[in-house]
């Protein structure tokens, strides 16, 4: 069997993504068609490689700073703007192509 090389940055995008994501290593090992063994190869290096400690029970490393509550309305607040302002484009957009059909 050939060994797949993969890109540098693919493994560095995958290996974030298995971190930073609620997702088993399982499922986005088969959305990218990549083994998952080979995923976990890739967490283990980059975690030995940036001195995190590696937990053989967890793939991910548990989050040691916390959102403050006040750090998480903030981030509430400037994401609920954004999506009021891409609420009003649609709102917009289908009264424009509305007027446009009739």
């Amino acid at each position: 069997m050939a060994v797949k090389k993969y890109p540098q940055e693919l493994r560095d995008s995958t290996v974030q993504l298995a971190l930073n994501s609620d997702d088993s290593v399982l499922k986005i090992g088969k959305d990218l068609g990549i083994n998952p063994k080979t995923i976990y190869n890739w967490i283990r290096e980059y975690k030995s490689a940036n001195n995190i400690k590696i937990d053989a029970r967890r793939t991910t490393p548990k989050s040691t700073v916390k959102e403050t509550v006040d750090d998480e309305n903030i981030r509430l607040r400037s994401e609920n703007k954004i999506l009021k302002q891409e609420r009003d484009i649609l709102k917009k957009a289908a009264a424009y192509f509305a007027k446009e059909v009739l």
